[in-house]
């Protein structure tokens, strides 16, 4: 049974195949913000694309693919990056909004020529990016402090570096909602951002919610006049001021002894995985995305019987690759576990949504990598084949239909590919295959 060691030499030798091989990106799903990067004569702008569809305009030497809510991002083996989707907050990293009918174009990042870019993430209004020297980049628009610029930066239409991370070395950064983790190569992680519900653990002690968020005051919009609606915008903007943001990324306190291995985070959800293999979770658990029995606020161990080995988190659901019990394989095999929303199936799997179990379907396969979407999943094997699952809906499953699958279904038309990676956004896939 390949351990976590194997498979990082696995991913480490995709890469490496990567940087000496031609690439090609592929995307399907929601094309409704440009995020699939396919051209108007092609699709029509905003069409979705209902199968696996090569996105052009791209340097054939990309090694890693990054979906953020409604953007995608790519790295060359040059250490350039590249920006398409959603661009309303300046996340493409143009230099400001681009326009409308551009943002499903491809075009290279500005502000980075000076940094090697390695690895890059998203969110739903910020990207960021990591140098080879382990430098943090950031752009976009977030009033919740998820660019961690210091007090008060609400926009960057350039990338700016993350000065206060600039004596650490970042490996990974995970980007929720309004939050965002980092990553330390020595296993420190930092928080910063909106962290309502606990979601950056105890960085803060409160636990507010933001009153523009609220439904509760939507009686009184519906019975008073023009007056007492400017009123309530006025509370909800003056709530919103005040609201609970760590400007500046801040370690954990609960894990300033504790290695940290892996992040991910959901919308409002986040999860820590211990070098020791204790899984952690904190923020929202309106869908059981944290994983526990008992509904606790706090960054508290996830209620899992196996061995994770990674995470991921979808909008409200939450995903481990981990070491499960197997009669056939010595020593145990690789499974996927998941909890949370379950929707239209996300999770892969019947049972209790807030109790971490396997996804069904996937007997003898070796996942290696595993992402949420909104209300659907994607996995790539050691096989280097794509298993698919949750709601098909705008093509997302990218099977030809918008027809949800309850359990995973291999996605056919990438077979016979060497595939590199599989990622998803909000409602959106990229893929990465060798030539």
């Amino acid at each position: 049974m390949p351990g976590l060691g194997s498979l990082v030499k696995t991913v480490l030798g995709r890469f490496e195949r990567c940087m000496s091989t031609r690439t090609a990106v592929m995307s399907f799903g929601d094309g409704n913000l440009g995020a699939l990067g396919l051209p108007t004569s092609l699709m029509g702008l905003g069409v979705d694309a209902y199968e696996p569809t090569r996105v052009p305009s791209l340097p054939s030497d990309i090694t890693a693919v990054t979906a953020g809510h409604y953007h995608s991002l790519a790295v060359t083996s040059q250490g350039q990056l590249w920006a398409w989707g959603r661009d309303l907050e300046a996340q493409l990293g143009r230099g400001g909004p681009s326009p409308r009918d551009s943002w499903n174009e491809p075009r290279r990042v500005t502000g980075l020529d000076r940094v090697n870019v390695c690895s890059a993430f998203a969110s739903g209004v910020i990207s960021a990016a990591i140098g080879d020297d382990g430098s943090l980049w950031v752009w976009g628009k977030s009033k919740r402090g998820q660019l961690g610029l210091g007090e008060q930066v609400m926009e960057a239409v350039v990338p700016s570096r993350v000065e206060a991370l600039a004596g650490e070395k970042i490996t990974k950064v995970a980007l929720g909602w309004g939050h965002a983790l980092a990553l330390t190569e020595d296993g420190k992680l930092f928080g910063w951002g909106y962290f309502a519900d606990g979601r950056l653990g105890s960085i803060e002690e409160s636990l507010e919610t933001s009153q523009l968020e609220s439904t509760s005051s939507n009686q009184q919009l519906s019975s008073s006049s023009l007056e007492a609606a400017e009123k309530l915008v006025l509370e909800g903007m003056a709530k919103e001021n005040n609201m609970p943001i760590v400007w500046e990324p801040s370690l954990v306190r609960e894990l300033h002894s504790i290695k940290v291995v892996d992040i991910a985070c959901g919308l409002d959800h986040s999860l820590i995985l211990c070098g020791d293999g204790t899984l952690l979770s904190c923020g929202s658990n309106v869908y059981g995305q944290l994983g526990r029995e008992k509904k606790n606020v706090g960054l508290l161990p996830v209620d899992i019987s196996f061995r994770p080995m990674s995470i991921a988190a979808g909008l409200g659901h939450s995903l481990a690759i981990c070491q499960v019990p197997s009669s056939d394989v010595m020593g145990g095999a690789t499974g996927i576990i998941t909890w949370g929303w379950n929707q239209t199936s996300q999770l892969g799997r019947g049972g209790p949504e807030n109790i971490p179990f396997g996804v069904e379907g996937l007997e003898g396969e070796t996942p290696v990598s595993v992402s949420g979407g909104r209300v659907h999943s994607i996995a790539l094997t050691s096989k280097r084949e794509v298993w698919v699952w949750g709601s098909g809906k705008n093509g997302r499953l990218g099977l030809g239909s918008s027809c949800d699958e309850p359990e995973p279904i291999v996605l056919d038309s990438v077979e016979g590919c060497e595939v590199l990676q599989a990622v998803s956004g909000f409602d959106h896939n990229m893929v990465l295959i060798a030539e």
